[in-house]
């Protein structure tokens, strides 16, 4: 392990030394000596508790406002690199180590689950029934641009090729001076076609091969340890996207976009299918068959290239026709493939004729690959999922009500919203008018139902309906969809957000399923959203945690009671204040009984990447998550004792009134936080195709969980993750009840799992830097708050050391500490660019330094990692 961390520095120090000879060559050496001069200071500053950064901030303050932007951009992009080593390093000790029994391996956990008197048929047949659905979002928080991204995964293949000791050391200097000379800023926001192409390159760039990777090492595994084979049918992770389809909040995905997207997911699965078959043709030379083929074939010298180039045939007219869809021209009425049974009955044909010729041995290559693919990309290579607020909906009935003089749809009681709409759901007439002119907004909604009646079922998830609350918002997306037509019961999603909502979610659900209606369209699964971003903004981490336990709790005994298989969809961010964190760990913490077999996940913005973008990691992912989902199904932590459970609820109520008597009470919370951080200036920044704000006019409350937590990241501040715990955990202690938490932490993953999220997210804090910022952008009055704020951040660390009993935050995690510490030095003079550079932008608006300040968010960002 040692010899591989070397090899990590080694790497690290070989990027940099690049990257300095770039900027050497194009702005001199002079140049490249104040940057090293300010990295020296930076690092000294770190070492010397009593440093108050007096030397880097003159050296900064010297910069001529023509070096300030290079001077960021050499930060940024050394940040950049940094992360690139570490990924790379990630995947090498995967390969390294993916044969040893670590507590996380597959193998171990079989084994595991095995001593537990599980047998080995309902381990196999559990395995072959999971259904984990990874669903990749476009939210902002991806800073770089596509075309660095790109390079970025050129620079790592060329660290791959010098662990073989092949020299690629001109090719990365090449790559590093195409970096520098690239802006790191979009002039544009992109698009959410430009979203949705940037999912499909990272299937197409990594997951196309990781797939098969992950479900060979599965069944090799299977095989040794449970005596079976993975059937080839089986794929127990798959893929949804919400890039194309998520309209909430976002007027610039529309139902043209949706219908774009969906041609062009399925465009590039046939795309890369095309490569596979032609691939398998070249290889597949053999002239010996079954007669099953044969008898397909007649009498072709070499019948498997036969056959596959048929399928090649119908793959290209397939293209042909998604392109004529999408341009609107005339086409057959019936695409040639659009079902996974026309690909894989061919496919499956050539590996049983290899088989029962004895040929093995090809049959388990590359064939067996495509064949795993297409049970987990099928023909769309995704499914969409749509999600649109409620209020959208309600706005439709809202003018239909009034067109039909049957008064106001929004006035009437929940009662009478639900009868009519089950009225009309059971209706044989059409609800919709011929001649009617319905405003913009709702005419949308009509268009985008029709889209999703239109399209391929195999190319839909889930209809997702935010700021869902009662049982009327899922019925009247049902009878739109009806009313446009759709042939298959979609399943729509009610997503619970704020912490009265989750609160509410049972009984909302009990309503939905006690309607005779709906559980007859449900078909005997129920799929509920669980929102982690706006429960967390809105009641604080803390009892948003704790609000989102209960919930799935309830849901899981009600559907229990209701026979009906409930799937959770959890709306994970990135960070900790989005419900981010080790993914295996956080649905380990589950309740009991609530995963079983089933679950999606949101997987969004930068984090896409970091788990997916480069094959080696994407296995790793794919290992744990299946893992995971495996272990909660068969062998679940058990339900927290009694005292446990009164402990958070006496927790998480102090929580809640400690967070929003800051956020929402004290009035000088808003202003302090506008003056702090950079909220106002990240509008600026082209980060996706979303607004930042839902409404233009809005405050703090209307901002978008992201911007919000990626604003207190800026500034080193990461307040929405621990602002509550702080208070909730010291009362808990001045109760002496010290004892009860470490006891809880000890036994209770889910307790477990949110200590230790809560220490990663302190780690990264740094109250020097904040109070920085505040500094040079507050005012006096507004300074109160900052310090108490400060002090509190200060209050938090020191109750996570004591429920740890340990000396230092990240005591078990040395690396994660390592590369905090390793890092600061280059974050460090970006933090204080950032805040001069605010303070000259407020004070003095200047063009030519604003792009110097979005790259200080830039490289803040590469710096911190899950930012938003």
């Amino acid at each position: 392990m040692s010899d591989l961390h070397e090899e990590l520095r080694d790497n690290v120090r070989m990027l940099g030394e690049c990257l300095g000879q770039t900027i050497a060559k194009h702005r001199g050496q002079d140049f490249l000596d104040r940057i090293e001069s300010i990295r020296q200071l930076s690092k000294s500053g770190r070492s010397d508790t009593d440093s108050d950064h007096s030397e880097l901030l003159a050296a900064l303050s010297s910069l001529s406002e023509d070096e300030v932007l290079p001077v960021a951009r050499a930060f940024t992009q050394f940040l950049n690199l940094a992360n690139i080593a570490e990924e790379h390093h990630k995947a090498r000790q995967h390969t390294e180590f993916c044969n040893l029994d670590s507590d996380e391996s597959y193998a171990q956990l079989v084994k595991q689950l095995s001593a537990q008197g599980i047998p080995s048929e309902q381990i196999i047949n559990t395995l072959v029934q999971m259904d984990v659905d990874l669903v990749l979002t476009a939210h902002p928080t991806e800073v770089n641009r596509r075309t660095l991204i790109q390079k970025y995964d050129a620079i790592t293949d060329c660290l791959r090729v010098l662990d073989r000791d092949e020299s690629q050391y001109h090719r990365l200097q090449e790559l590093i001076s195409q970096v520098w000379h690239t802006n790191e800023i979009r002039k544009i926001r992109p698009t959410p076609l430009d979203e949705a192409k940037w999912g499909f390159t990272v299937i197409e760039n990594s997951l196309w091969e990781a797939v098969p990777k992950f479900l060979k090492h599965l069944d090799s595994q299977t095989r040794a340890l449970l005596k079976q084979p993975l059937p080839l049918h089986c794929a127990p992770v798959r893929f949804s996207s919400w890039m194309g389809g998520d309209r909430d909040g976002n007027p610039n995905v529309t139902s043209t976009i949706t219908r774009e997207v969906l041609n062009l997911s399925r465009w590039m699965a046939a795309d890369l299918y095309l490569r596979d078959i032609d691939a398998l043709r070249a290889e597949l030379s053999m002239h010996q068959c079954s007669a099953a083929l044969r008898e397909r074939v007649g009498d072709e010298a070499e019948p498997y290239r036969a056959i596959l180039g048929e399928l090649r045939d119908q793959l290209k007219v397939t293209q042909r026709w998604l392109e004529a869809d999408l341009n609107q021209q005339p086409h057959d009425t019936q695409c040639p493939i659009s079902l996974s049974e026309q690909l894989l009955e061919p496919l499956l044909l050539c590996h049983q004729s290899l088989l029962d010729c004895g040929m093995d041995i090809i049959a388990e290559g590359p064939l067996e690959d495509t064949i795993r693919r297409v049970a987990c990309f099928g023909v769309t290579l995704t499914k969409l999922d749509i999600r649109q607020s409620s209020d959208r909906h309600a706005q439709v009935f809202e003018e239909l009500s009034q067109f039909y003089g049957l008064g106001s749809y929004s006035a009437w009681t929940e009662e009478g919203r639900q009868a009519f709409l089950i009225k009309e759901l059971q209706s044989q007439r059409p609800l919709i008018p011929h001649h009617w002119t319905p405003s913009d907004e709702v005419q949308e909604v009509l268009d985008t139902c029709r889209v999703v009646a239109q399209a391929d079922p195999a190319s839909l998830g889930s209809y997702v309906i935010s700021m869902a609350g009662q049982p009327s918002d899922v019925l009247s997306v049902i009878l739109l969809l009806k009313e446009m037509g759709i042939t298959h019961n979609m399943r729509v999603v009610p997503l619970f957000e704020t912490l009265a909502d989750l609160d509410n979610a049972r009984s909302c659900i009990d309503s939905l399923l006690s309607l005779p209606w709906y559980k007859q369209y449900t078909q005997g699964h129920q799929e509920v959203m669980i929102g982690y971003s706006d429960s967390s903004k809105d009641a604080g981490q803390l009892a948003a945690v704790w609000g989102q336990y209960r919930a799935q709790e309830a849901l899981t005994a009600l559907c229990q009671q209701h026979q009906t298989r409930l799937t959770l969809f959890h709306g994970r961010g990135g960070t900790v204040g989005r419900g981010g964190g080790p993914s295996h760990t956080a649905i380990l913490a589950q309740p009991p009984g609530s995963v079983d077999r089933s679950i999606r996940v949101t997987e969004q913005g930068e984090m896409i990447r970091f788990k997916f973008g480069i094959p080696d990691l994407a296995v790793r992912s794919l290992e744990l998550y299946a893992g995971a989902v495996l272990k909660a199904s068969l062998a679940p932590a058990p339900a927290p004792l009694d005292h446990w459970r009164d402990a958070m609820d006496t927790l998480a109520a102090a929580g809640l009134q400690s967070y929003r008597g800051i956020v929402r009470e004290d009035p000088q919370f808003v202003p302090y936080f506008r003056a702090v951080t950079p909220e106002q200036e990240l509008t600026k920044l082209p980060l996706g195709s979303r607004p930042a704000k839902r409404k233009a006019s809005g405050g703090v409350e209307s901002l978008r969980a992201i911007p919000w937590i990626f604003a207190w990241t800026q500034i080193r501040l990461m307040l929405p993750a621990w602002l509550g715990s702080d208070t909730a955990l010291q009362g808990a202690a001045a109760q002496n009840k010290l004892a009860l938490l470490q006891e809880m932490y000890s036994q209770w993953p889910f307790f477990a799992s949110y200590v230790d999220m809560l220490e990663m997210v302190l780690a990264k804090t740094d109250t020097s830097i904040s109070a920085y910022y505040e500094s040079r952008l507050v005012s006096e009055e507004l300074k109160v708050l900052g310090s108490s704020l400060r002090a509190r951040r200060d209050s938090a660390i020191e109750m996570v050391l004591k429920i740890k009993d340990q000396q230092q935050l990240l005591n078990a995690h040395p690396n994660i500490r390592q590369s905090i510490e390793v890092r600061n030095p280059y974050i460090d003079p970006l933090h204080f660019l950032q805040a001069e550079l605010l303070h000259r932008d407020r004070n003095q608006p200047d063009q030519r330094l604003e792009q110097a300040l979005m790259v200080t968010m830039a490289g803040i960002s590469a710096g911190m990692r899950n930012t938003g």
